[in-house]
């Protein structure tokens, strides 16, 4: 894994460290389950959020515009289960 790969994973995290209390407070939370160099990251909700209904809004305005905001060369976000 390269540098650049492992600096971009991290920031990755802090971004959704910073998101993951808004989760929380509803018993669900968001794991990185992978983030590649070419800017696909794949993340797996947990807790209320596997199961929420407004997982993709969830996924679209809070989680892909919070890593986007914080991690350059992002390209797109995706749930996996």
């Amino acid at each position: 894994m390269s540098g650049l790969l492992l600096i971009m994973i991290d920031e990755i995290q802090k971004a959704l460290n910073n998101i993951r209390p808004f989760l929380q407070a509803d018993n669900g939370d968001v794991e990185l389950v992978e983030a590649s160099a070419d800017g696909i990251v794949k993340v797996k909700f947990t807790g209320s959020c596997a199961v929420c209904p407004l997982s993709v809004m969830t996924l679209r305005a809070g989680i892909e515009r919070a890593i986007m905001r914080e991690v350059p060369g992002v390209r797109r976000i995706e749930a996996v289960e």
